[in-house]
């Protein structure tokens, strides 16, 4: 033991485990008669949403939710979306939000495979929960505890499925003293699901540590100032909304909910609340982009926005600045907390042409702060590429800002941190000045709308079709999504089948958004061992969005 070592250890005065539950608790002490949530005619002050997280908790905590326990969300950007943010991590339970888009029998798998013990619902999405609760029940046996949440900015139809309403269950729980967090910074904080190259759904999990070193690097690189007012476009089901939950909670900010992503909601939102930053996937900015200009009539203020999700076209950029939002791009994962990189817009830049700026400001960029590494490497040798912008490799992350693992998943988590690096499956070069620029995705996940879809997936439910005998799934450029699939078949012998004829059978098995917008009946290139060769059909892909857009 050197001299450091003596009578000098960890004490409840001198380390306690980092979670971002602990914004929640100062903004309350510090900020307390400060905004924190607004929602149609509701309005909270911080020391409100810490009381009503605290409720919360404490009610959770009366049904046995403790360490390890998991609790789903089936929720839109409402103040009870945000509360459980707060109040589930505060129990060192696991998160575990649900995407509103997916199928009754998807989220059925997903509640088991982590093993749901309370599901807080929205009314509005009863129909599809009532089903998946059924399969939850028929095919895997699990019964959680259903909390009804009845919006008040939801007028429209949905039937209650739980024996708890939320503000009932809320009014009847006292607020626990303190929202403690996690004995240990490596626990769980959440598992979110994200899809994987064989279509099944992987649960990342995600640690107390990283989801507070996340929101403070979204503050750093944004250079948000305190009490911002953060516009929730961006789904807080996807990837805990980036961490701006707790990031806005860090800073005594004010979340303004947003329950449909519209643009004459958006515009009036940040017209009328004075919104100063928000988040979108590019199909949010362009939807922006096409509103008419009496849509932003009385928006004086500085509007920053964060675009992410699939790269973001040129078009966009140019024009999100032609309106006066100032756009930060940024790059991730679900596995690294959500955007985990940043094109840095270094000073020299503004001195640049407004389409060379668009080039630069296109890229992935460079590693968040607090992440400890992320570079480009060949796969093979596990070595950096050179700088030369022109070789390629894969993107890779290390550091604080990487998940746990897959959930009950050791053959994916070891490949994944194969030689000491997160590998994210995206290819990329590395440019003289050291900022990633993505190429391809070797994954074959298309990002349609910031949402992830698996083409193995979309193949598959082709495949069920009797009338197909080969198919594969691409993805194609699209102004309003950044990407949509686009399926090439092969019929059999003698079958005869249109395009919209598949594209209804599709519908039938998938979610909506996963749902090919084109089909093309064209022969399938492959090797003489019967391979697809998918990179020939990006090829075509690319070439056919261009020819439609001439």
């Amino acid at each position: 033991m050197n001299i450091y070592e003596q009578d000098l250890g960890k004490t409840a005065a001198n380390y306690v485990p980092l979670s971002p539950v602990s914004f929640v608790e100062r903004s309350a002490e510090v900020f307390g008669d400060l905004e924190s949530v607004v929602h149609g005619q509701r309005r909270y002050r911080w020391k409100e949403t810490r009381d009503r997280a605290a409720r919360l908790a404490a009610a959770l905590a009366s049904f046995g939710v403790g360490r390890g326990t998991t609790v789903s969300a089936m929720l839109h950007n409402t103040p009870e979306m945000v509360e459980a943010h707060y109040a589930v991590p505060a129990l060192n339970a696991v998160l575990n939000t649900l995407n509103t888009r997916l199928d009754a029998s998807l989220l059925a798998w997903q509640m088991n495979h982590c093993e749901t013990a309370v599901l807080l619902t929205d009314r509005e999405l009863a129909p599809t929960m009532a089903a998946a609760l059924r399969l939850l029940r028929d095919e895997h046996g699990r019964t959680p505890l259903v909390i009804d949440v009845c919006d008040s900015e939801y007028a429209g139809p949905g039937e209650r499925l739980g024996e708890f309403e939320y503000e009932a269950l809320l009014e009847a729980h006292k607020p626990l003293a303190v929202l403690a967090g996690p004995r240990d910074e490596w626990d769980a904080i959440a598992v979110s699901y994200t899809s994987g190259t064989t279509g099944d759904p992987k649960g990342v999990v995600t640690h107390h540590r990283g989801a507070y070193l996340n929101s403070v690097c979204n503050a750093a690189t944004w250079t948000l100032p305190h009490f911002p007012r953060y516009l929730w476009t961006l789904p807080m089901f996807h990837c805990n909304g980036w961490c701006f939950p707790w990031t806005v909670a860090m800073l005594g900010g004010t979340h303004v909910c947003l329950r449909k992503v519209e643009a004459a909601a958006i515009f009036e939102a940040i017209r009328n609340e004075r919104v100063d930053h928000y988040c979108a996937a590019p199909i949010v900015h362009n939807l922006l982009l096409a509103a008419p200009d009496a849509m932003r009539a009385g928006i004086g203020q500085k509007v920053r926005a964060m675009v992410a999700g699939a790269a973001p076209p040129a078009s966009m950029i140019e024009g999100m600045a032609r309106i006066g939002f100032e756009i930060t791009h940024v790059y991730g994962l679900t596995e690294v907390y959500g955007p985990a990189s940043v094109a840095v817009k270094r000073p020299a830049w503004s001195e640049e042409t407004l389409s060379e700026q668009t080039r630069l400001n296109g890229r992935q960029g460079v590693r968040y702060a607090l992440e400890e590494g992320m570079t480009v490497m060949d796969p093979a040798q596990m070595r950096e590429v050179p700088a030369d912008g022109q070789t390629m490799g894969e993107i890779m992350f290390r550091g604080n800002i990487v998940m746990n693992g897959y959930l009950k998943n050791a053959k994916a988590t070891a490949e994944a941190f194969a030689g000491g690096w997160f590998h994210t499956g995206d290819l990329a070069v590395l440019e003289p000045d050291r900022y990633v620029k993505i190429k391809d995705r070797s994954k074959d996940i298309i990002i349609s709308g910031g949402e992830n879809i698996s083409s193995l997936e979309v193949e598959d439910a082709l495949y069920r079709h009797p009338a197909v005998l080969a198919c594969a799934v691409v993805a194609r450029p699209d102004p309003k999504w950044g990407e949509a699939p686009l399926a090439y078949v092969e019929l059999r012998a003698g079958a005869e089948v249109d395009a919209a004829t598949l594209i209804a059978h599709c519908k039938s098995l998938l979610a909506g958004y996963k749902v090919p917008r084109d089909i093309r009946f064209e022969a399938i290139p492959k090797t003489s061992t019967g391979k697809i060769q998918k990179f020939q059909l990006r090829e075509r892909a690319r070439s056919a969005a261009a020819i439609d857009q001439e």
